[in-house]
């Protein structure tokens, strides 16, 4: 039976207009997304440098990094022989390191003249760039010793920069309300206050966050960062799912844009995020770069002295 036109437009005039409808402007913006906690993984306890026995919370075989961050471990013992032999001389090049103080000392010496004393809640962000030798020793008799150390990418371009540092000292991270929680803010901005550190490429936030409880804890983060919370104390509950986390386990952070966070009884946290490199990794022992060629230009370099001097 043959379809006249006449027909098809009686149809067609007699269907739902779905198509010819315009939005309810008045309809209320969606909620921003919460970022769900998609992988938690407890450290790893290893030993490192002379013989400190830390926990690797990134870097560990189940979660070898996540782009742009390379490394994360914590040092946490009031046992003199679980850290006294410390992190002697050693090299670096093609990323940067992060040392966050919780409580103790540690003395930082390099070859390029720098020394100093990093103290309970001080910081500091080194960019090792093309190359630095330097030393990290406790400096005390006893007591608790509590500090993390993150390692950053750097991307190709700046690989071989100048090494640079940014000693913070305690009273140059601002600490303040925010929601359900007290934070201290050593980069990245939250609640009209902004970290010290700066002039970093790939935009860090970080974040020393204690949770009291009472309500949830809540801060937006650029889409396209990468992001994970390391549980310092307590069990946080990370995401939309209130995923339990427990102290000692890092929590991956899935896409979103704003991270949720509460706590039954108190709990502290770490929270970092930052911009993907998106470029190849290779790295072996102390050296991070693109291709093994560049990590046996590193050694030999190392090995002949021209990883400092530049020549």
């Amino acid at each position: 039976m043959s379809f006249s036109r006449r027909r098809f437009l009686l149809a067609l005039s007699a269907a739902p207009a779905l198509a010819c409808r315009t939005s309810d402007s008045s309809a209320p913006p969606a909620a921003p997304t919460a970022r769900e906690a998609t992988q938690v993984l407890s450290a790893l306890h290893t030993v490192d440098g002379a013989g400190v026995r830390l926990a690797r919370a990134l870097g560990q075989p189940a979660l070898s990094s996540l782009d742009p961050f390379l490394l994360l471990d914590e040092i946490r013992s009031d046992r003199r022989e679980d850290w006294e032999k410390g992190f002697p001389r050693h090299p670096h090049r093609g990323f940067e390191t992060v040392t966050y103080m919780i409580e103790g000392a540690m003395e930082h010496q390099d070859s390029v003249g720098n020394h100093g004393r990093l103290v309970g809640g001080s910081a500091q962000w080194m960019t090792a760039g093309r190359g630095i030798i330097h030393s990290e020793m406790p400096r005390q008799d006893d007591g608790m010793l509590w500090g993390l150390q993150l390692w950053v990418n750097l991307p190709r371009r700046l690989k071989m920069t100048t090494p640079r540092y940014q000693d913070i000292a305690p009273s140059r991270i601002p600490e303040v309300s925010a929601g359900g929680a007290r934070v201290r803010v050593v980069a990245g901005q939250i609640a009209g206050a902004t970290g010290p550190v700066e002039g970093i490429v790939v935009a860090p936030t970080m974040l020393d966050v204690s949770l009291d409880g009472a309500k949830p804890f809540e801060h937006s983060l650029p889409v396209d960062h990468a992001a994970f919370a390391y549980v310092l104390s307590g069990t946080a509950r990370i995401g939309p799912s209130a995923r339990p986390v427990p102290a000692g386990a890092i929590a991956v952070l899935g896409p979103g844009e704003r991270v949720v966070a509460t706590a039954d009884g108190g709990a502290r946290l770490l929270l970092l995020a930052a911009a993907p490199i998106r470029e190849p990794i290779a790295r072996r022992g102390p050296f991070v770069m693109n291709t093994e060629e560049e990590l046996d230009q590193a050694f030999d370099d190392f090995r002949s002295g021209r990883l400092v001097s530049g020549a």
